[in-house]
């Protein structure tokens, strides 16, 4: 399964996260939406889970969860707006997020992609979608579960 994974679109849907997210299954929008029509656009590729992020304050975007979980393939993916990765396996959020059986999480707000997995599992941040901010090129994320296995990539949506 092919998932993809968007953040920090700040009310703008670039057109190439259409191209980036041709054949996902499901798409998760990691906060900082702005529009709620950034939503039904996604929608129109596959189904959308979101939650809200700190600038989520009004409109229909304000209504999303702070967290979601989210179960696919027998994996769970924690969606958030705001998360770090551990920096040790003993880490007491960590080991809550295993205990739950969490095996992503799934976090935008830095507008800095960066994969990362610490003592198991896997902390994903896909970057942000929206226009161009603080000299960072947009991105995206796909995180594919395969036969149990979980991996994930960062995708420039274009050239800086």
């Amino acid at each position: 399964m092919r998932i993809g994974v968007i953040s920090d679109t700040h009310g703008y849907l670039d057109p190439d996260v259409l191209r980036a997210f041709a054949g996902v299954e499901v798409i998760l929008h990691a906060g900082d939406i702005g529009d709620a029509a950034v939503l039904r656009g996604l929608e129109g590729l596959a189904p959308v889970a979101a939650v809200r992020g700190n600038n989520d304050r009004t409109g229909e975007v304000a209504c999303e969860p702070l967290e979601r979980r989210i179960d696919v393939e027998g994996k769970g993916l924690f969606l958030t707006h705001q998360a770090t990765a551990p920096k040790s396996p003993d880490d007491a959020r960590l080991v809550e997020y295993r205990r739950q059986g969490i095996a992503v999480v799934v976090s935008g707000h830095s507008h800095m992609a960066r994969q990362e997995t610490v003592g198991g599992v896997l902390f994903f941040n896909p970057g942000a979608a929206g226009k161009p901010r603080f000299r960072l090129v947009p991105s995206v994320g796909v995180i594919t579960i395969e036969n149990g296995i979980i991996t994930g990539a960062i995708e420039t949506l274009r050239k800086g």
